[in-house]
């Protein structure tokens, strides 16, 4: 890999593995541990090992199949755990709820941190609704030590369980709502990911379920372009890392979501065909990330490596995603001190962001129909009920004046998205609508 696609975490971490000889002292012991101390060395610990997601690991860590945990407040370990387990695939159906009337402090169409997502979910009854508790009552949250316990986690490699012991380690708890039977533990992220790390669900779980008799339950809520998607999760083995399960999952909108095929189909009516810009066309098949991508840089510009470390990006994925937006003038690239990429809203990405979440996925739609590619496989799409097939689509990208896109390969993968993005405007469409029309998504 190149040193210009490494992110500073990786070039630290390297330094670090070959200064200490870790990788032969895991070889011969089964793990590290390393003082906060010695990782301070070449950068700030919170950055160094703060991975919420496994992308997010450094290339050193990737390669070698490892993973790093805190025990202490000022100690990490190590070694080949199986640290992170995937989100299921989503169900798409949500549920529609409202905010109290008299509520004037929440805007349900302004949501710029977890703490006001969690606010919202709890004013609106979606967690209520979620945990089947009437009551709710907000308790414990913040920052807090972990005591001392210790647990099993699984080996990446081989599957067999390791042992890690835990002494006072710092742990965070976004929200603890308690009700009747139970105490339930947020934890919050406004970025659409692939996994989550455990140790945010299992840390907390460890610490309050030896203090209260009632039943601890772990949820994840993401909230994300209107939606709030919460799971909750049980630990079967309360001495066991990976003995997660999940228990329910169900999404939850505030917002007026309800799209029909007409709004679409005016919005392509009207879209005035703009010239194809002078930036890559776009390697980025999830659209959702692309909207996840504005909402991050929706209160302040950040620059390549803040992405990539704060979503669940690798540096590559960064720059494909930030020249997604870039290519529909969502985003606009400037570079600090002459070398490093910063990115920030541009007008139209400000005025789209300020809108009603239905308003606001149709002008991501008309951003995405101004192009010609994306118009034509829309129409077609429509017209015969599916979408287009790859040939067809990249017959339909040769025509339309692509700027550098010349290989077959390139544009095969680059098909991808055409097809990716369409995928993401019809699934917009209202479930009872679209039963009646047949669309085959």
């Amino acid at each position: 890999m190149s040193e210009q696609m490494k992110s500073q975490n990786d070039k630290a971490w390297e330094a670090l593995f070959e200064k200490y000889g870790i990788l032969s002292h895991i070889q011969e012991n089964g793990k590290y541990e390393i003082p906060a101390s010695r990782i301070k060395e070449y950068r700030e610990p919170r950055l160094m090992a703060k991975f919420d997601h496994r992308i997010n690991l450094p290339k050193i860590f990737l390669k070698n199949n490892l993973a790093i945990l805190p025990v202490s407040r000022g100690d990490y370990v190590i070694s080949h755990f199986a640290a992170y387990q995937p989100f299921p695939a989503p169900d798409k159906s949500v549920m529609k709820v409202s905010l109290p009337n008299n509520l004037q402090s929440l805007d349900a169409n302004h949501i710029p941190s977890e703490a006001i997502a969690i606010n919202c979910a709890l004013a609106s009854g979606i967690l209520a609704d979620f945990l089947e508790e009437d009551v709710l009552c907000a308790t414990v949250s913040g920052r807090m030590g972990s005591g001392q316990f210790n647990f099993q986690v699984q080996n990446s490699d081989t599957g067999v369980p390791m042992t890690v012991s835990v002494n006072n380690s710092q742990i965070e708890i976004d929200a603890a709502l308690e009700g009747r039977y139970s105490l339930s533990l947020i934890e919050a992220k406004r970025d659409i990911s692939e996994d989550f790390l455990i140790r945010q669900l299992y840390y907390p779980f460890r610490v309050w379920n030896r203090r209260v008799t009632k039943k601890v339950r772990p949820v994840f809520l993401v909230y994300s372009n209107g939606i709030f998607s919460l799971y909750e999760y049980e630990f079967q083995n309360p001495d066991s890392y990976n003995s997660l399960i999940l228990i329910r999952h169900r999404n939850y909108s505030i917002a007026d979501t309800a799209i029909g095929l007409s709004d679409l189909q005016d919005v392509a009516f009207h879209a005035f065909e703009i010239p194809e810009p002078e930036i890559s066309f776009p390697q980025a098949n999830r659209f959702e990330r692309v909207i996840n991508l504005c909402e991050l840089l929706d209160t302040q510009e950040m620059s390549r490596e803040q992405v990539t470390e704060e979503y669940a990006f690798d540096i590559r994925q960064t720059n494909y995603y930030t020249d997604a937006a870039r290519y529909l003038g969502l985003l606009k690239k400037h570079y600090e001190d002459g070398r490093k990429p910063v990115y920030s809203l541009t007008d139209l990405g400000k005025r789209i962001m300020k809108l009603k979440h239905k308003q606001r996925q149709l002008a991501f739609c008309e951003a995405i129909l101004q192009h010609r590619v994306f118009k034509e496989v829309f129409n077609l799409s429509v017209q015969t009920g599916k979408i287009p097939d790859m040939s067809t689509i990249v017959a339909i990208m040769k025509r339309s004046h692509l700027y550098k896109v010349e290989s077959m390969k390139t544009y095969i993968r680059r098909s991808s998205t055409v097809s990716g993005w369409i995928h993401w405007m019809l699934g917009l469409i209202d479930e009872q609508e679209n039963s009646n029309f047949g669309f085959d998504r």
